[in-house]
């Protein structure tokens, strides 16, 4: 068939691979972003309602764990969002005997839990639930489509050690259980059979003697490459840069939240943070590195940082004419009816961008 032919073609096999090329570990990242701040500065029902389905939907088109991962976790973002959701509705109803709305109504003679049940704070308690199951799909989204290393690369070089540790510390666990498996394998070869407590000696004892054969060896690797060293004696700048860079940031937020000198404090903490790049961008200097093929930035990743910074400057953002205060809903002391500002639900659906390119590739 032509089909088939087209698939053999290398040419068609790399062309196929260009056309799709993966989505940059910064343009994820700066949507966890945005999802993660749409989600903190507003409790609206709508517009929680929303982010959560536009997380689900990337969810669903992006996130798909493989069939033969064996390691897929047994709890599953609907049902974390389900246990949640519930739990936190019930938590802060038993704990917040505060609305008009009175469901009904614990003995007194109960601490903490005695007293009136309320809509508002069950409904209060639910948002806030929600809140956090849309957080838990995002970064459910991030863990399975972003591998570990693509993430240590977006460390800044001044944390290069730091960078360093968390590989090794995020190896640890596979190379932990690949192990166990391996000497499960091989005492159940002899006829061992995992009974009782005892049993599991012969399973431990080679499992720490093989973790502290690797760490020594590692170890050791790592002192003969003079890990963290430098050729000479260290500049003091950097550390002083990025010192002098935090406490100009301190300030600028103290002049603005306690003596509310807003534009010295907009100003300080500008100037700050500029000290702070600086500061880190001369710590980096210090660790030069090559990388063999460095992630490419394409059409896509402009397209989900466009669609995450839409949404965020209709939260976070006092542009003119958009209503910031159907953004901060509270239940208390009466439920009311939430009030839904179109532009910023708009906005909010270009955090649903990664879904959409990827429901566009999938078009004949």
């Amino acid at each position: 068939m032509k089909s088939a032919e087209v698939d053999q073609s290398p040419d068609a096999a790399s062309h196929s691979t260009r056309s799709q090329p993966a989505v940059h570990a910064m343009a994820w990242m700066s949507w966890v972003a945005g999802v993660l701040i749409s989600l903190t500065l507003s409790r609206n029902p709508f517009y929680v309602g929303l982010v959560l389905a536009a997380t689900g939907a990337v969810l669903v088109r992006c996130g798909k764990p493989p069939v033969e991962d064996a390691t897929t976790p047994v709890i599953t973002p609907l049902r974390f969002g389900l246990v949640v959701v519930a739990t936190a509705a019930v938590f802060n109803g038993a704990m917040v005997h505060f609305g008009a709305t009175v469901l009904f109504a614990l003995p007194a003679w109960i601490p903490l839990l005695g007293g009136p049940i309320t809509a508002e704070a069950l409904l209060y308690g639910a948002l806030n639930g929600a809140a956090l199951a849309g957080l838990f799909s995002a970064f459910t989204v991030i863990n399975r489509v972003v591998p570990v290393r693509a993430l240590l690369r977006l460390v800044p070089r001044a944390f290069y050690p730091v960078a360093v540790v968390m590989s090794i510390a995020v190896s640890f666990v596979p190379t932990t259980l690949q192990q166990v498996q391996q000497i499960r394998e091989a005492q159940a070869v002899r006829g061992h059979r995992l009974r009782g407590v005892r049993t599991w000696l012969p399973l431990v004892i080679p499992l720490l003697e093989g973790g502290m054969e690797r760490s020594l060896q590692l170890a050791e690797a790592m002192m003969a490459r003079g890990f963290a060293g430098s050729e000479g004696a260290d500049s003091p700048w950097p550390q002083v840069t990025v010192l002098a860079g935090f406490g100009v940031i301190v300030v600028g937020w103290l002049l603005q939240v306690i003596w509310r000198q807003l534009f010295a404090g907009a100003f300080l903490l500008t100037a700050g943070l500029i000290v702070l790049v600086v500061g880190l961008w001369l710590a980096g200097r210090r660790h030069p590195h090559t990388v063999y093929q460095p992630d490419a930035w394409h059409g896509q990743d402009w397209l989900i940082v466009g669609g995450v910074l839409l949404a965020v400057l209709f939260y976070a953002a006092p542009l003119p004419g958009i209503d910031r205060v159907s953004l901060e809903y509270y239940p208390y002391p009466a439920v009311q009816w939430p009030a839904f500002d179109w532009r910023i639900g708009l906005a909010t659906l270009g955090l649903a961008t990664p879904a959409l390119l990827s429901l566009v590739e999938d078009l004949p």
